[in-house]
């Protein structure tokens, strides 16, 4: 019996001192939360975010010319005669132009039999086959490409018929992008500690080292910002990036 009763006792012993413990660390957690999350907003009070933009005017590096042709006719033979004669006319106006064979590429020939369209119409003066061949030009000459473009009138003169339904023939392209990166991730930081040196004189603060950043994304754009104006129509370019970043202040 005395056996028992001191088994008894020192399980409520046992349970008091957990009880004891869990309120203790219920306290301390308590206390815990509130200046932690004092401290954070001290801390955030303590910095300030700002952006940073720069710019740089670049010029296309590159220039990919799509000239699609086009040739109908009722026989297919007749059409794949036409098509190739075609193909060497332009061949060869490309190379007088001073593009080297390297940067000249035909592609395959596609053919559209209109027989074969449940849809086709029954109108008898419409030719049967309509045969599509397109010649790509990839030059880093822009100003070749450029200068060549309206001289394509000679080809029209003699035959050729081209089909423009997939919009404007040339994207030129800057690929440099990497080489000026740093220097202007460099001048956009500069621009946005000039922004947080004007808040921290208005506030009284100095501009400590920075908390952290954001680089931002790289933006080609037109030089000539229309409302239809497509970047890879102009050669004259203009490349942002906007960098946001953040200082302690002290």
């Amino acid at each position: 019996m005395e056996k028992q009763d001191k088994q008894t006792s020192y399980c409520n012993c046992n349970k008091k001192f957990f009880a004891a413990f869990i309120l203790a660390f219920g306290i301390a957690l308590g206390g815990f939360f509130p200046g932690y999350y004092y401290y954070k907003t001290h801390i955030n009070n303590n910095s300030v975010t700002v952006k940073g933009l720069a710019e740089a005017d670049v010029v296309a590096d590159l220039a990919i010319w799509k000239l699609k042709y086009v040739i109908t006719e009722n026989d297919l033979l007749t059409a794949q005669q036409k098509i190739t004669t075609q193909t060497s006319k332009i061949n060869n106006f490309l190379l007088k132009q001073g593009f080297n064979e390297k940067e000249i590429k035909i592609e395959r020939i596609e053919t559209n039999d209109l027989m074969a369209n449940p849809y086709r119409s029954n109108d008898a003066n419409t030719s049967r086959f309509i045969l599509t061949q397109t010649i790509i030009v990839k030059s880093n000459n822009v100003a070749l490409v450029e200068s060549s473009i309206p001289q394509t009138d000679k080809l029209i003169a003699e035959g050729v018929v081209f089909d423009n339904n997939e919009g404007y023939p040339v994207s030129y392209i800057f690929t440099k992008l990497n080489d000026i990166k740093p220097k202007m991730l460099a001048e956009a930081t500069q621009n946005a500690k000039k922004a947080a040196e004007e808040f921290a004189k208005n506030s009284g603060s100095l501009v400590g080292k920075i908390r952290r950043a954001n680089q931002g994304v790289f933006s080609i754009l037109p030089r000539e910002q229309t409302s239809s104006g497509d970047e890879t129509q102009q050669i004259n370019k203009t490349v942002r990036v906007v960098s946001t970043v953040e200082y302690w202040l002290e």
